[in-house]
């Protein structure tokens, strides 16, 4: 009988425990799916104003991405406060625990600082070719801990911030010109007056070449089988390999028109006769 009435205590206690947890739980779902969607909208916002205001992309990514991690980190807080969860020990236990955080995700914040760095200092942007960690393609997106390259080939490379920020950073796309070194050689036979006419031509006739600065053909060196002379024009950074894939076979062409030879490794090979004993 005592089992029963127990039983019965709590059939009568069930629509009122129900009705207390359950439309918290429910709250906090609500609050948690309402939350996620304002942090996505946050982002969009911040991309929208920031583009309107023409802002650089790599400032418009790292800051949507950190817009849209704060909002995401005030809604579970807020989802754990709805189901009873005491925020307020909650940040304390957070605060407590920071130091021991902090030392197991030394990697994940020295990321976090390189790519504030990133974003203030601005060493590459969006859309710059550069060679840093190791990796070199054009960055395609700054996040808070790491920068998406894209290479050539069309690959995706996604190296930590810190890997960037404490390494050498070479930025290709970073000044509007360039300049193409290239080393043509010719043999010893070649008049030295007619190879250089042979190239400036070429150089004259090349459309991506530009006038100011202009370029430079000097004899470099005395070589072993050949007289190497450099070629140094100036050309948008946006025209660099395709000019310099032109001038290559432009300048062989010329040379072979002109009937200058250029040399190539060879090795003559003597058999000595040795008499039969």
């Amino acid at each position: 009988m005592e089992h029963l009435e127990g039983l019965d205590g709590l059939i009568e206690q069930a629509p009122e425990f129900f009705m207390t947890y359950g439309l918290k739980a429910l709250a906090a779902i609500v609050i948690f799916i309402i939350g996620k969607y304002l942090a996505g909208v946050a982002k969009r916002v911040t991309i929208k104003v920031l583009n309107s205001r023409k802002v650089d992309a790599t400032v418009v990514s790292f800051v949507a991405n950190l817009s849209w991690a704060l909002v995401f980190i005030f809604t579970i807080i807020a989802t754990l406060g709805q189901v009873g969860v005491q925020t307020a020990s909650l940040v304390a236990v957070i605060g407590a625990a920071g130091l021991a955080v902090g030392l197991a995700l030394q990697g994940s914040l020295s990321n976090f600082a390189s790519g504030v760095l990133m974003v203030l200092f601005r060493p590459c942007r969006v859309g710059d070719f550069i060679e840093a960690a190791g990796k070199a393609g054009v960055v395609d997106e700054i996040t808070i801990f790491s920068t998406r390259l894209r290479t050539g080939d069309n690959k995706v490379i996604i190296a930590p911030n810190s890997a960037i920020m404490n390494g050498t950073i070479t930025n290709y796309s970073a000044l509007e010109k360039r300049r193409i070194d290239l080393t043509i050689g010719v043999s010893y036979t070649a008049d030295i007056a007619t190879t250089k006419k042979v190239i400036a031509d070429v150089l004259d006739s090349n459309e991506s070449v530009l006038k100011d600065p202009g370029y430079t053909i000097g004899l470099a060196e005395l070589a072993d089988s050949s007289i190497n002379f450099v070629v140094r024009p100036w050309v948008s950074t946006g025209d660099y390999w395709p000019t310099r894939f032109a001038l290559l076979e432009q300048i062989k062409n010329a040379l072979d028109a002109a009937e200058i030879e250029i040399p190539f490794p060879q090795m003559d090979l003597h058999v000595k006769e040795v008499p039969a004993k």
